[in-house]
C-alpha cells in the first residue's frame, strides 16, 4: 500500500468515533497471532502524566541497553511518533505495510481508528523483537483497546476529570475506570492522588491482590531548587534505594512526581530481571524528552518574546502549569489559546487569569472546538483583555508583536493546538 494511501485509511477509520470495550481488539490480536503475548509489558493510565512516565522509562530502559517499544497518543506532528524504539519512530513505509496485512486481518472486524493503530504496534514491537514495551492508555483504562494485554506492571498516574462523557462524572468513577487496567498478582504503581482516588484504586488493587505502592507512603519526592534559574532537583526515595539530585530533562514540579512512579516501577522490574545501572538511570533522566509539555521553542529574529508550548487541557493540567508560571515568574503572558468541545472552558480559562496580560482565543484544528467567540466571552468576564482570531497563525502574529521583551508567549489549551503552532514555528525559523 502507497504511504498517503495508508494514512488517509488509518485517519478514515474516524469516523467509527471511540468505541470502548475489548472485542474488537482482542479479535484482531488473535488474527495476527497474539503479538502483545511475546513481549513484557509496563502499562500506564491516569489522566495528567501518562506520557511523562512513558518517556522516562523508555529514556531509562533504552540507556540501559534495552530494545525498548513505546506506544503513545496523541501524536503533535506525525503519526510515526505513536510508534517508537528507542528514539527510532517507525517508518512510513512500515506504517503502509503494517496497514495493508491488518487491514487484511480486520475485515468484518470494522476497528476504530485507536484500535487499529494499538494492534500496528503491538505487532510492530514484536516483529522487531522488542525487550520491553511501554505502552499508554489511550482513554479511560478498563475498556481501553490496550487492555487487552497482560502486563508486567500497571501504573496509574494523577487521577482527575477529563472526559467525563465517557469516563464518569465523579472522581471515583473516573478512577475505577483507570483502575480497570489493575490485573490479578500484577504489581502497581500510583502516583500522586487525592485521598479519595487513592482509597479507591488501593481498594481495587487489593481486591485483585495486586502489590500497589503509593505515592508518599511507599516511595517519596523531595523537590528543591537547582543552580540555574528555573532549574528543579529531585531527591526521590523508593523502598531500597534513594535518588539525590536528580535533574530532569522535562520542566515542571509534577515532573519529579512522575519521575518518581518511573523509579518506583523501575525498582519493581529490577526483581522481574529488567535492571539499569544507576549511572545509566541519572544519564537517561537528564535527557527525557517529551515535546508540547512546557517546552520552550525559539521565535523568528524579528520578535523579542519566548514562545512556551504546554498541552494542558483540563484543570489539573492548568494548575501544573500556573504552578510552573508562578515558580518561574512568569507574571506576564499572551496566551493563545482553544479547547476541544468537550473541555469545560469555562472553569479552564479563568485558572491563569491572574498571570494574564492578553487573551487570543483561535479554533482548535479538530472538527468540534470551542468557538473562540465564546473563549472571548469567557475570558473578558473574569477580566481579561481578549481579541478571537480566525485562524492560529494570525493569532500567534499578534501575540509575538504585541510580546515584550519581558513578556512571553504561552500557547496551551490542545495538544492539536501546540502541535499546529509547532507546525507554523518550525516553518518561519
Amino acid at each position: 500500500m502507497h504511504s498517503d494511501a495508508a494514512l488517509d485509511y488509518l485517519y478514515s477509520l474516524g469516523m467509527f468515533g471511540i468505541k470502548l470495550g475489548l472485542d474488537n481488539i482482542r479479535g484482531l490480536l488473535e488474527r495476527l497471532g497474539d503479538p502483545h503475548t511475546r513481549y513484557p509489558i509496563i502499562h500506564v493510565a491516569g489522566t495528567n502524566g501518562k506520557g511523562s512516565v512513558c518517556a522516562f522509562l523508555g529514556q531509562i530502559y533504552t540507556r540501559g541497553g534495552y530494545r525498548v517499544g513505546v506506544y503513545t497518543s496523541p501524536h503533535l506532528e506525525q503519526f510515526n511518533e505513536r510508534i517508537r524504539i528507542g528514539s527510532e519512530l517507525i517508518s512510513t513505509p512500515e506504517v503502509a505495510d503494517l496497514t495493508a496485512e491488518i487491514r487484511v486481518a480486520a475485515q468484518e472486524i470494522q476497528p476504530t481508528f485507536f484500535e487499529f493503530t494499538t494492534a500496528m504496534a503491538l505487532l510492530y514491537f514484536a516483529r522487531q523483537k522488542v525487550d520491553l514495551v511501554v505502552l499508554e492508555v489511550g482513554m479511560g483504562g478498563r475498556l481501553d483497546a490496550t487492555n487487552v494485554v497482560e502486563p508486567a506492571l500497571s501504573i496509574i498516574t494523577p487521577v482527575a476529570y477529563d472526559h467525563t462523557t465517557y469516563l464518569g462524572d465523579s472522581l471515583c468513577a473516573i478512577a475505577a475506570e483507570k483502575g480497570g487496567i489493575v490485573k490479578p498478582g500484577v504489581p502497581l504503581v500510583l502516583g500522586v492522588q487525592t485521598p479519595e482516588v487513592d482509597m479507591c484504586l488501593h481498594r481495587i488493587a487489593t481486591r485483585e491482590h495486586a502489590p500497589c505502592y503509593r505515592y508518599d507512603i511507599d516511595y517519596r519526592v523531595e523537590c528543591m531548587d537547582g543552580t540555574a534559574p528555573g532549574m528543579l532537583k529531585f531527591d526521590i526515595t523508593t523502598p531500597h534505594r534513594s535518588w539525590h539530585g536528580l535533574v530532569p530533562g522535562l520542566r515542571g514540579r509534577h515532573q519529579g512526581e512522575n519521575l518518581g512512579s518511573a523509579l518506583m516501577a523501575l525498582e519493581i522490574l529490577e526483581k522481574q530481571g529488567l535492571k539499569v545501572e544507576p549511572a545509566q538511570v541519572v544519564a537517561a533522566v537528564a535527557q527525557t524528552y517529551w515535546p508540547g509539555r512546557l517546552e520552550w521553542i525559539g521565535t523568528p529574529a524579528a520578535y523579542p518574546g519566548k514562545v512556551l508550548l504546554d498541552g494542558a487541557h483540563n484543570h489539573a493540567g492548568l494548575i501544573a502549569l500556573q504552578d510552573y508560571m508562578l515558580a518561574n515568574a512568569l507574571t506576564s503572558v499572551h496566551w493563545v489559546c482553544g479547547f476541544k468541545e468537550d473541555k469545560d472552558a469555562h472553569n479552564l480559562v479563568p485558572v491563569l487569569r491572574d498571570y494574564v496580560r492578553s487573551f487570543y482565543s483561535v479554533p482548535v484544528p479538530v472538527e468540534a472546538h470551542w468557538s473562540p467567540h465564546d473563549l472571548v466571552a469567557i475570558a473578558t468576564s473574569v477580566g481579561m483583555e481578549a481579541q478571537a482570531y480566525t485562524g492560529v497563525e494570525s493569532a500567534l502574529t499578534r501575540a509575538l508583536e504585541n510580546c515584550q521583551p519581558h513578556e512571553i508567549v504561552l500557547v496551551a489549551g490542545s495538544l492539536f493546538l501546540v502541535a499546529e503552532v509547532r507546525r507554523i514555528m518550525d516553518a518561519h525559523i
